[in-house]
């Protein structure tokens, strides 16, 4: 299989803070779009939907990196953080947009709405797991945690299909869009249990030994 063309190393910092930039764009616009009064419909709802929206893109695409590299030999885990960190973001932007915008801070129909709506309670919950992820995205928190860090990082899989589901059941009819996102989780899902067995036999028929067949997940 043909690769793509490495990026020189000494650009790799700067490729990582460029992907920051790009990818908090869609919250400029669509805060632009809001102010400027071209948001269709309900102009709160709209924001709110297309935050949570770039929320669950960049969570897929966090998770799409591992099965990118093992499948097409694409390395592109230098972007994991970032992404993991954008769709944090967007999440905490998303529950902000509904807080202050949509309940105007009305905490008792916000604890009303967490108690009594599951797809709020569910979303809620992806949020509240997403923190200790984001808190410990950084090189010291690695360390110090040594192997437990990619246990606490695996919530990322419960915290993806909690997300696509809260997208689901936030609308009256499930349609084509919904349909995706839970598909695209159900499938990385899917690898993560099916990875481990792919990169050993992968291993076994180059003749290499499958002691770092799993690798970092």
């Amino acid at each position: 299989m043909a690769h793509l063309p490495a990026l020189p190393k000494r650009y790799h910092s700067a490729s990582v803070w460029a992907l920051y930039g790009l990818g908090l764009l869609p919250a400029v616009y669509a805060f632009y779009l809001g102010a400027t009064g071209q948001l269709p419909g309900n102009p709160v709802k709209e924001f709110e939907h297309l935050l949570g929206l770039w929320a669950l893109r960049f969570l897929v695409a966090t998770l799409a990196i591992t099965p990118i590299r093992d499948l097409f030999g694409v390395n592109w885990l230098r972007y994991r953080r970032a992404l993991g960190l954008l769709a944090f973001y967007y999440v905490l932007m998303h529950f902000l947009a509904y807080m202050l915008l949509d309940q105007r801070l009305n905490f008792s129909g916000i604890l009303a709405d967490i108690a009594r709506r599951p797809f709020i309670t569910i979303g809620m919950a992806a949020l509240v797991m997403l923190i200790p992820l984001a808190l410990t995205s950084n090189n010291w928190s690695i360390r110090r945690l040594g192997p437990r860090w990619n246990k606490l990082h695996r919530l990322a899989y419960v915290i993806a299909a909690a997300g696509a589901v809260h997208f689901a059941m936030s609308v009256k009819v499930v349609g084509p869009e919904q349909m995706l996102y839970l598909g695209l989780v159900a499938t990385l899902l899917a690898w993560r249990l099916a990875r481990k067995p792919y990169l050993k036999r992968k291993r076994q028929v180059a003749g290499v030994p499958v002691r770092a067949a799993a690798g970092k997940a």
